[in-house]
């Protein structure tokens, strides 16, 4: 499984990291909701450190709801009680010393081990969260109520792919967009930190959504409002991730 990912970095942006990988999870049934935004209006929801990057003028916010199969560290088999829940992000698009990542605004999941690990670990912002997935033949019903946090957030939503598999090119809007391997955190003190992964080209499809409430931008002062400008579905992604250092 996991020699079959590092295979191949040639759909890559940069090459992946030199060093030895230390977690591996599988994300399932993912949605890419996706919203321009001006970059001065985003500006101020951003850590000073972190360049904001833009394409053809304009920032993007991406809200990504899926469900986390298969984590594990390295060497080790998944544990079954904590190793299998939804999980939804919410982020933006940076860069520092021009290498291209995600600034995540917040990271909501259903096992409240998991949010603690990762606020230690990665010094991400994880929320634990009333969360479930049901699916109905090709659609995915995805339900999340944040129970912590700067201000309660909620997400009900329904999905399904439509269309082709395909990889997004280099160049276009959704290469910019979902081919990210850095992710970066800013401490209290300025410090910049970064976390890499690497996984295969993203199989995308367009997709359909009937997003009935969603305040989770809301909760973030974030400039969101009226349906997404674009939606991507992706049924499965298997992702190999570094720790995190010094950017």
């Amino acid at each position: 499984m996991t020699p079959s990912i590092l295979e191949s970095a040639t759909h890559r942006p940069y090459p992946p990291p030199a060093g030895p990988w230390v977690m591996f999870q599988s994300w399932r049934e993912l949605l890419f909701a996706h919203w321009p935004v001006p970059p001065a209006a985003l500006r101020a929801c951003v850590p000073p450190e972190l360049e904001l990057d833009v394409f053809d003028g304009s920032s993007w916010i991406g809200q990504t709801p899926f469900r986390l199969t298969g984590l594990r560290p390295r060497f080790l088999p998944p544990a079954p009680a904590i190793s299998s829940f939804p999980e939804m992000n919410l982020r933006t698009y940076v860069r520092v010393g021009g290498k291209p990542g995600i600034f995540f605004f917040s990271l909501d999941a259903g096992s409240r081990l998991a949010v603690a690990a990762a606020r230690l670990t990665f010094r991400l912002p994880y929320f634990h969260a009333d969360m479930r997935i049901d699916r109905e033949h090709e659609w995915i019903h995805y339900r999340s109520r944040r129970k912590d946090g700067p201000k309660l957030a909620e997400f009900r939503a329904t999905y399904r792919p439509v269309g082709e598999i395909g990889e997004a090119c280099k160049g276009s809007l959704e290469y910019f967009l979902v081919e990210r391997y850095a992710l970066y955190t800013v401490l209290r003190n300025g410090t910049v930190l970064t976390g890499e992964i690497h996984h295969q080209p993203w199989p995308l499809q367009a997709a359909e959504a009937g997003i009935e409430v969603n305040t989770v931008p809301a909760a973030h002062h974030l400039p969101v409002s009226g349906p997404p400008a674009l939606l991507h579905y992706s049924a499965r992604q298997d992702t190999l991730i570094w720790p995190p250092k010094l950017a």
